[in-house]
């Protein structure tokens, strides 16, 4: 499927009445900022629109506008079940396969709706009918800003639905510290900070509300298992079970840590390695020009931005992190010249 342009969204979106949004598993402020603003974007459009995800999204997450309007499949199954069978329009945001969307996968490969994808990830799946994808943008949230812009809606664009897409732009570049060098989005911005919206309360939001677990987690991910390699410019930290459970674990708790290896001098590569029931879910986090999507797609079940990306290993933890060591000596070279 070649990509298509805004003019064939739209065209689709005014011919059906009948909508359903979907993001992925384990979904983050821009999987949920990009679909929330279009949720409130297509139901001031008139639509009969729902929202599901796999599994719940982070707490820091619920202050957002019609976050209330979340289904989520492993709690919600039958409801989501019934609008994924209703939709005539099915539209994936801010992931580039349906394999992100865990137990609720094959309900929608088989679903009857057109299927429309709006994504910022490399390397987007075939099984769309109809495709927006652009690794330039920094957030899915932009093109989500974009659709809106190019349907002649720009006026519709109101504080909630700005807000959706503020925080969007804002998760998925660490506050505007990576994949925003473009003036584009710092134009976006400005408009959605015109449409009335507080900038310095969303990110208080977004990033003022940790839990005291959550703190202590942190301050214990870095004093007690932040390792650094210096000769291969590389950090990991590694979370086992019980560690998750001594904190009292719950959805984006870990959310950011990963940012920390990658904040010391010379590291240019850094991971995180999280042991959960049956597989190890990891984040990779580089600079300049080493791509960490490359490496977890060679190497673990995974993917996403040059300098931004997830994994799974289905290997015991330690057997994981060895397995990784061992890859670095074919990378120290490249991790040695980034730029």
């Amino acid at each position: 499927m070649k990509n298509s342009n805004f003019k064939d969204i739209i065209g689709e979106v005014r011919k059906h009445h009948k909508i359903l949004i979907t993001t992925h598993a384990n979904p983050d402020g821009d999987a949920i900022g990009s679909s929330l603003a279009l949720f409130g974007y297509l139901k001031k459009k008139l639509h009969e629109v729902y929202i599901m995800v796999p599994d719940p999204d982070p707490a820091f997450l619920h202050w957002m506008p019609y976050h209330e309007n979340l289904l989520v499949f492993n709690k919600d199954r039958e409801i989501c079940i019934k609008a994924i069978d209703q939709a005539e329009l099915l539209i994936s945001v801010d992931y580039n396969t349906l394999d992100r969307l865990e137990e609720a996968t094959e309900f929608v490969q088989k679903a009857k709706g057109i299927k429309i994808l709006i994504d910022h990830h490399k390397d987007p799946d075939s099984g769309f009918h109809w495709m927006i994808s652009d690794i330039t943008v920094s957030s899915t949230a932009e093109l989500i800003y974009d659709l809106i812009v190019e349907s002649g809606d720009h006026d519709l664009i109101d504080t909630n639905i700005a807000a959706c897409i503020y925080a969007g732009i804002i998760t998925d570049t660490g506050s505007f510290s990576y994949s925003c060098n473009n003036e584009k989005t710092y134009q976006i911005t400005a408009h959605l900070i015109s449409a009335g919206i507080d900038g310095e309360h969303i990110h208080r939001m977004v990033y003022d509300t940790y839990s005291e677990d959550r703190l202590r987690l942190l301050g214990y991910s870095l004093s007690d298992k932040l390792i650094v390699l210096h000769e291969s410019h590389t950090a990991y930290i590694s979370l086992s079970k019980d560690d998750l459970q001594r904190f009292n674990h719950q959805v984006g708790d870990t959310e950011g840590i990963v940012n920390f290896g990658l904040s010391i001098k010379d590291i240019n590569l850094a991971a995180l390695f999280m042991e959960r029931e049956g597989l190890v879910k990891i984040s990779f986090r580089s600079k300049g020009n080493f791509s960490v999507n490359d490496l977890a797609r060679k190497h673990f079940d995974g993917g996403g931005h040059n300098n931004a990306a997830g994994a799974y290993s289905y290997i015991s933890l330690q057997e994981t992190i060895s397995k990784f060591l061992s890859l670095l000596p074919v990378y120290t070279e490249q991790l040695k010249k980034v730029y």
